[in-house]
C-alpha cells in the first residue's frame, strides 16, 4: 500500500499501523511511547498533562452539538483520561474560503458555552483562510494542558487480572447521529449525539479512589477499539458481557437496519474504566450521581496475560475474539 486512506484515520488497524510504523518510529522517546490520550511529563516538581487533536467532522452541526463543541470536549477528555484537572486550550482554525460568518460565529459560540460549562480557559490560537476547494468548509485543532496529583497514575499500560471494567453509559449514540445527519437518515426513534466534557465526572470518581487503572474515552473505533488497545498495552486479556453493555433502543435499530456493530461505533462522552474489585461499588455510585454516568455498568473484567485481546461472551453464551476493525465503519465522525 503506497498511499493513505480513509481507513488510516479511522481509529482501526490501518491507524495503529500508521503510528507504529510511521510517527512512532520517527519521534520515539519514553513520553511518546506510552501512548495514553495524553502525555504525562513534569516541569518544575509539577505533573503536567498535555495533549492535542484535530477535528474534520462531516456534518459541522448534528443534533446534540457540533464542530466547536465537539472540539472542546475532545481535548478536555483526552486529558481527563489522564486523571488531570484541565486548565488550558489553544484552538486553531483552518477555514475554507467562502466559509458563512454566521456559522463561524455559531460554533464559535458554542466553544464558548462548552468551556465554560468545563471549567477551562482558552488563551490562545491561531486562524488560516485556504483557497475555497482547498479544505472541507472548516477544521479545527485544539492542545490542551492540565496538571495530574502526584499520586494519580492512570495510563493504559496499568490494567492488571482481577480488575472490573465499567462504561459510563450507552454507546454509539455519537457516530449513529453523525450518519444519521450525513445521510438524511430518518429512524423512529432520535439519535443524538452524547457529546460532553467528562472531567466532572472524571473529578467526582478521583474523589473516591486515587486507585484507578485505566481510563479511556470512546472515541473512533468505538468501545471495542478502546478496549483493545487497553489489552495491548497492559499486555492482557480483558473479557466483556454482550448483554451488560447498555446500548439504546435507537442505535440498536438503526445499527440492525443498516448492517453495523454498535461496539465500533464513536462516542464523544462515554469513557471505559478499569479499577480494582474493592473499590467498584463505591465508584459505580459516584458515578450514576453524575449527569454523564447515570447509566454506568460493570461490563466486563480482566483477566490474566495467557488471552491477550478482547473476548466477548455473547447473548446466546458463546465466546468469540473482539478484534479492532481494519478501517472504520464511519469515517471523519471526530
Amino acid at each position: 500500500m503506497d498511499k493513505i486512506l480513509l481507513s488510516h484515520g479511522s481509529g482501526g488497524k490501518l491507524t495503529h499501523e500508521l503510528i507504529n510504523k510511521f510517527f512512532l518510529e520517527a519521534f520515539s522517546n519514553p513520553i511518546l511511547e506510552k501512548l495514553d490520550d495524553s502525555a504525562i511529563f513534569e516541569v518544575a516538581s509539577n505533573k503536567i498533562a498535555f495533549s492535542t487533536d484535530s477535528y474534520v467532522v462531516d456534518p459541522i452541526f448534528f443534533k446534540g452539538g457540533d464542530i466547536g463543541k465537539l472540539a472542546i470536549c475532545g481535548t478536555v477528555n483526552d486529558l481527563s483520561m489522564s486523571g488531570a484537572t484541565p486548565l488550558y486550550l489553544s484552538v486553531s482554525f483552518i477555514i475554507e474560503e467562502g466559509f458563512s460568518i454566521l456559522d463561524l460565529q455559531r460554533i464559535i459560540l458554542s466553544m464558548k458555552d462548552t468551556a465554560l460549562k468545563a471549567g477551562i480557559k482558552i488563551i490562545t490560537g491561531d486562524t488560516k483562510v485556504v483557497e475555497k476547494g482547498s479544505a472541507d468548509k472548516i477544521f479545527i485543532n485544539t492542545t490542551g494542558i492540565g496538571i495530574v496529583s502526584k499520586e494519580i497514575n492512570i495510563s493504559g499500560s496499568n490494567a492488571q487480572e482481577g480488575d472490573i471494567v465499567i462504561v459510563s453509559g450507552k454507546i454509539g449514540e455519537h457516530g449513529m447521529a453523525i450518519l444519521s445527519e450525513r445521510e438524511g437518515l430518518k429512524f423512529d426513534l432520535e439519535i443524538e449525539s452524547d457529546c460532553a466534557p467528562l472531567n466532572t465526572l472524571v473529578s467526582n470518581m478521583l474523589k473516591v479512589t486515587k486507585n484507578i487503572h485505566c481510563l479511556r474515552d470512546l472515541t473512533r473505533g468505538g468501545l471495542v477499539t478502546a478496549l483493545n488497545e487497553i489489552a495491548n498495552q497492559s499486555n492482557v486479556g480483558i473479557f466483556i458481557e454482550e448483554s451488560a453493555i447498555p446500548i439504546g433502543d435507537g442505535v440498536k435499530g438503526a445499527s440492525e437496519m443498516l448492517g453495523l456493530d454498535p461496539l465500533y461505533i464513536a462516542c464523544e462522552g462515554r469513557l471505559i474504566c478499569i479499577l480494582p474489585t474493592k473499590d467498584v461499588e463505591e465508584i459505580l455510585a459516584v458515578m450514576q450521581k453524575n449527569e454523564y454516568g447515570r447509566e454506568a455498568k460493570i461490563i466486563g473484567k480482566v483477566v490474566n496475560n495467557k488471552t491477550n485481546g478482547v473476548y466477548l461472551q455473547t447473548e446466546i453464551g458463546g465466546t468469540r475474539i473482539a478484534e479492532m476493525i481494519i478501517g472504520e465503519q464511519l469515517p471523519r465522525i471526530c
